[in-house]
């Protein structure tokens, strides 16, 4: 069989069984509506207000903090390997060993394009993710306002900032673009951006309650919102896969690709009158928290290296999600929570994990895929679909989309046989348009970093 077709059929069959398996655990009430995941509302505090405060002494309740080992029980959905605990990988002839000093809860390394899983620690754990929520924030968001859109801030956008959190440095009173907004998310995980931009998409509960139907559609069943910057609350949580999945959606806009690599930026500060007494608007350089973009004094920047995203929070620990490229290869890294507590030990097993994903390529077998979200897997089952503008999936990189709000399920009323028919229906449709869902997916201009 030529090697295309044994590749089409290997990721058919990943994604056939994914199905299955993440149907076996839910088949009882597979037409029924999902249970509702906890979110941001009246009765459920948002982090950083008063009430939640109380609960964030140590930036979450103890019942929120991970156990020390993964469930025994987690999703299978990419592939039933994935959901199993411990270090998943099958090596082949001549593949390189993985790095043998990873000590973090959970990783994952996929090829971006493919999809296809080369190997996996815990993939669906279910873990506090810090900033690397912002990832899911940004691709909710980026298509609602344009970049030269101007906000000015009201004093109630800052209101129940968690204590502690990641500032770019926004003033009340003052006027930003939409641009300058992403920068500071992005670039300086500033929760204050964050809130500022929620509070233009119809205030914090709105915008967590988006997030959740965006992770929805995009298949990250792993995650649920509470706070949308990532702060460290009760019941927030997701996944090295969920991660890895939000990263790759993400990356097929230009905006988030532009964003999540840009090194450096000038960022617009008070507003002033100088000795002349003209009115003048102060700036000041922001940087890239992303140290395998920016590169520390005890770790350089990675070749090829193009976003995605870091976090920090005391219940959190350090979250990474990166995306690097070489000869033409593109590879996600996500580590969550490594335990050794080395400076910038988050991106040294990140590093780790891209130079093994490299050099493994094409010596592995997969043990799972990256699942197409709802939406792409039905517009390329469709007759003549075809690829957005830079052949990104379905216009999904066009900025001024709008985001694909979630599926909302059946009632449940056709009993079992229909539900095994339409079982079937979705089987036929997954199996036919899996390789066309990632094979859409090419990531074009994807290194551009700027100083």
């Amino acid at each position: 069989m030529p090697a295309p077709l044994k590749q089409t059929a290997r990721r058919t069959l990943l994604v056939t069984s994914a199905t299955l398996a993440s149907l076996a655990l839910t088949a009882p009430v597979s037409l029924a509506a999902p249970t509702p995941k906890p979110t941001a509302s009246p009765s459920a505090p948002v982090s950083g207000s008063p009430a939640a405060k109380g609960k964030a002494s140590a930036s979450a309740s103890a019942s929120a903090r991970p156990s020390a080992t993964p469930p025994g029980k987690m999703s299978s959905l990419g592939g039933a390997r994935l959901g199993q605990a411990g270090t998943q990988v099958q090596l082949a002839a001549g593949a390189p060993v993985l790095p043998k000093d990873l000590t973090a809860r959970s990783w994952i390394v996929a090829d971006a394009q493919s999809g296809e899983v080369f190997a996996a620690h815990n993939a669906h754990w279910r873990l506090p993710p810090a900033s690397t929520l912002k990832m899911l924030f940004a691709d909710t968001l980026l298509p609602k306002f344009p970049r030269t859109t101007q906000y000015k801030v009201q004093p109630k956008d800052l209101e129940d900032l968690g204590a502690g959190s990641s500032l770019v440095g926004i003033k009340e009173g003052e006027t930003y673009s939409v641009h300058n907004l992403w920068l500071g998310v992005f670039l300086r995980s500033g929760n204050d951006a964050v809130h500022v931009l929620s509070s233009m998409n119809g205030g914090v509960a709105e915008t967590v309650k988006q997030m959740n139907e965006h992770a929805e559609e995009l298949q990250a069943l792993d995650t649920n919102v509470v706070s949308p910057d990532g702060y460290d609350a009760p019941h927030q949580v997701s996944s090295a896969y969920d991660l890895t999945l939000i990263a790759r959606s993400g990356l097929q806009k230009k905006d988030f690709r532009e964003y999540s690599s840009t090194v450096t930026a000038k960022f617009p500060g008070a507003t002033t009158k100088n000795k002349k007494g003209k009115t003048v608007r102060e700036t000041f350089e922001i940087q890239n928290t992303n140290r395998l973009l920016t590169g520390d004094y005890d770790i350089s920047q990675y070749p090829g290296i193009a976003g995605v995203k870091n976090g920090n929070t005391t219940n959190a620990g350090a979250t990474f999600t990166g995306v690097a490229e070489r000869a033409g290869r593109v590879l996600l890294v996500t580590v969550m929570n490594p335990e050794k507590d080395d400076h910038n030990e988050v991106y040294k097993e990140t590093a780790a994990l891209f130079d093994w994903g490299f050099q493994a390529a094409g010596k592995v077998t997969p043990v799972g895929e990256l699942v197409p979200p709802k939406g792409a897997a039905q517009t390329s089952a469709q007759p003549g679909a075809n690829s957005g503008e830079g052949g990104e999936a379905g216009g999904v990189g066009n900025v001024s989309e709008k985001p694909v709000a979630g599926a909302v399920a059946g009632n449940g009323s056709g009993g079992i046989g229909i539900a095994m028919a339409i079982t079937g229906c979705v089987l036929v449709l997954l199996a036919g348009a899996a390789f066309l869902v990632n094979r859409r997916w090419p990531l074009p201009d994807l290194v551009r970093r700027r100083r």
